[in-house]
């Protein structure tokens, strides 16, 4: 072969691979365009608080305002929608009550550019992911055109909300460890080290956002960990080599997202150093901690005394304050006498009155007691003595008896009993100091405490069961004859008692490492309790995927309702099942030693591969929310939705350009062209007249011949 042909060849295939590269620049521009038009569009609108805007916009007014608060989830997403409203000129003023609430002179489109930019990264995220797996510019193209036509995230990426910013961080997650793994024959080189540590910055901030961040981290541990087992079976390098790619992956992706998640909890923590809302669910010590807490720098006596008003705290993560109030249990619910309870947040029905029985029901037994500073004779509650607790406001004495708990049926009722003060011997308490000494003084704070009853032998516990509408959803309180229970521990909070110097509540203040293990625990406990608010749409897992029903974000007369592109959203479970059947078909006639080119059995294999991942990524953020007790919605489906739109992208791809095995190579040529029209011409269509959903709608429902959206209400579950 003369030398002018083989550079001839050389230039084809240089002049080929440029064309090919140009074409890939052009087609992730240009997604990259539609991306910004679709998404940013009507970001502005509709200028009211819209669904759960009214939570996280809140939360990011508390950070500029420095207002500590409680939520069930991790704090870097409501941190960074603070950051940047305070960037864009919001003040943290606006209160964000409820849906509906005009935005009247507030800043509030940053924060929603914002949302809405970190949510519009998903579209380009996904198409390097597909390109990374697949090689394949025209599969790439088509997933992230399924991302990019869904209004389903359009809608859920325009607003303030968690769900952009957690699927920017999960798309983020999986692109990284992608292309890392793009990067398997240049190991330890710079470009491997900065996708080893983007995935590892990632997978921080996936976690650090949602619990369900935790799917992604399992789902990238899994493609690691496979990637370590390939290069151990490689015999050519020793051992030592893999230990050391071991070593680079736990630094990066477990060392790092660790040490960024401790980093944002000790920002959350230490920005938001005012007391709120939220203080109650967090431990006294915690408390002493937030400015403009009656906690901190308190002014109240170390030791108990009789007469002290005080406030009694239970010693359970996220325990509520013993609480009662005017109104009395209803018929049937045990005695018809006062409800007790507890309660999550500061109230002065919380206040109770120490009081000492009296002599003719006690012998004094030489009880010692101090003088005040001025004089007066001061008598300390101490370890083992027999006391009465009157609720302040209503002068009736705490009480149990033999009635069964209101939700609890082998504990028993406890209730405000008496009349200015005056009960009866089923008043008494005994207070005993967990593992303290006999005769021990009572401390506050510091002391845990168990109040048993004399005559029942039980003990008073907070059950942590949430009570009915009549007892306004406050946490049962009853008496437990288990007197092991550890719901029955219980701390002094307020301590007033003026006959007694104070102290400062400094003693009491933990470390960092101690507020962040609380904090945990009573996110954890939040998490599981949550129970759908009257009126709210909640859905099960089953109907997700199907687009059963989706969920309006504003009601008013300009309306926004979260709902999948339905040929997306179905065409999605189609490839899915297909997928399937390909993968039995393909592992059935491998099995049976049926052999195809090598070309071909590459192709397969490398299609295979890349929607295998992407499968185990919708099951890893599908398949957990069946065994969820948590109270779940639509939203919770978006996530595993982004892994089900880039498979289908992938194998629609793959048999639209296997048509050549089955026609002749112009007739497959010609119908494959023809169809990649149609199938982009049904996802720009479906989106076009099911975006009024997310872009808003005015005038009659759907069911309304004059309704913009008459003839797309295609189930009845619909509800625009």
């Amino acid at each position: 072969m003369s030398k002018n042909v083989v550079v001839e060849k050389h230039d084809k295939v240089l002049g080929k691979e440029t064309s090919f590269h140009r074409n890939w620049w052009i087609v992730f521009i240009s997604l990259l365009m539609l991306t910004t038009w679709i998404r940013f569009y009507k970001v502005s609108e509709p200028d009211h608080v819209c669904w759960d805007e009214t939570h996280f916009g809140k939360m990011g007014s508390w950070y500029i305002n420095r207002t500590f608060f409680f939520d069930v989830h991790p704090p870097l997403g409501k941190m960074l929608i603070g950051l940047s409203g305070y960037l864009t000129g919001y003040d943290g003023k606006f209160a964000f009550e409820k849906p509906g609430d005009k935005y009247e002179g507030v800043n509030y489109i940053g924060m929603r550019v914002f949302c809405t930019f970190l949510g519009a990264c998903i579209v380009p995220f996904g198409f390097v992911t597909v390109w990374e797996l697949t090689h394949s510019l025209s599969a790439a193209a088509l997933s992230a055109s399924f991302i990019l036509f869904d209004v389903g995230l359009l809608t859920l990426n325009q607003y303030i909300l968690l769900d952009p910013i957690l699927l920017f961080f999960i798309t983020g997650s999986v692109m990284g460890v992608v292309k890392f793994h793009s990067c398997s024959n240049r190991s330890f080189s710079y470009k491997w080290w900065f996708w080893l540590l983007f995935t590892g910055s990632m997978l921080a901030g996936s976690i650090s956002v949602k619990f369900v961040g935790l799917f992604v981290v399992l789902l990238v541990g899994i493609r690691i960990a496979a990637g370590l087992w390939d290069l151990l079976g490689d015999i050519s390098q020793p051992i030592t080599y893999t230990m050391k790619h071991f070593a680079a992956r736990a630094l990066c992706l477990i060392v790092l997202p660790a040490i960024l998640y401790a980093v944002f909890f000790y920002i959350h923590l230490a920005v938001l150093k005012k007391s709120g809302t939220g203080d109650g669910f967090y431990s006294s010590a915690f408390q002493s901690q937030l400015e403009g807490n009656s906690l901190h720098n308190a002014s109240m006596p170390r030791e108990l005394a009789y007469g002290a008003i005080v406030t009694l705290k239970n010693q359970q993560t996220g325990g509520g304050y013993l609480h009662s109030h005017w109104h009395l249990y209803p018929e049937g619910v045990g005695a018809r006498q006062q409800q007790v309870t507890t309660y999550s947040h500061k109230d002065d029905n919380n206040r109770w009155l120490v009081k000492k029985i009296s002599d003719a029901e006690e012998e004094t037994d030489g009880k010692e007691s101090v003088k005040s500073a001025a004089g007066d004779k001061v008598e300390l509650v101490r370890n083992g003595h027999l006391i009465r607790l009157e609720h302040v406001p209503t002068k009736r004495n705490l009480h149990s008896h033999r009635e069964p708990a209101p939700l609890s049926k082998r504990h028993l009722q406890v209730t405000g009993y008496g009349e200015n003060g005056t009960g009866d011997a089923n008043d008494v308490w005994k207070v005993v100091v967990v593992g303290g000494k006999e005769n021990d003084v009572i401390q506050t704070v510091s002391s845990k405490l168990k109040f048993v009853h004399y005559l029942q032998h039980c003990a008073l516990t907070s059950s942590g069961k949430q009570l009915p509408k009549w007892a306004y959803e406050q946490a049962e309180v009853s008496c437990n004859l288990n007197l092991r229970d550890e719901s029955a521990l219980w701390n002094i909070e307020d301590n007033y008692f003026p006959k007694l110097p104070n102290v400062s509540f400094q003693v009491y203040a933990p470390n960092f490492f101690q507020k962040f293990l609380e904090s945990h625990a009573v996110m954890f406990q939040g998490n599981a309790g949550l129970k759908p608010k009257e009126g709210e749409v909640t859905s099960r897992p089953w109907q997700w995927p199907i687009n059963y029903r989706g969920q309006f974000f504003s009601a008013n007369t300009y309306r926004i309702y979260l709902l999948g592109n339905p040929l997306i959203w179905w065409g999605n479970l189609v490839f899915l099942a297909v997928y399937v059947i390909v993968f039995l078909y393909s592992a059935i006639r491998e099995q049976r030693g049926c052999m195809d080119n090598t070309l071909v059995r590459e192709k397969r294999h490398r299609v295979l591969n890349a929607c295998g991942w992407l499968f185990v990524g919708w099951a890893l953020h599908y398949v957990p929310f069946w065994a969820m007790g948590r109270v779940l919605y639509f939203h919770h489906y978006f996530p595993a939705l982004i892994f089900n739109s880039l498979l289908s992208g992938v194998i629609l791809d793959y048999f639209l350009k296997n048509l050549s095995a089955i026609l002749p190579e112009k007739a497959a040529n010609g119908i494959y062209h023809w169809l990649v029209g149609v199938v982009y011409s049904v996802i720009v269509y479906s989106f076009y007249i099911f975006s009024p959903l997310a872009y808003g709608m005015e005038g009659p429902l759907s069911q309304d011949p004059n309704s913009t959206m008459y003839g797309l209400k295609w189930m009845d579950t619909w509800e625009f």
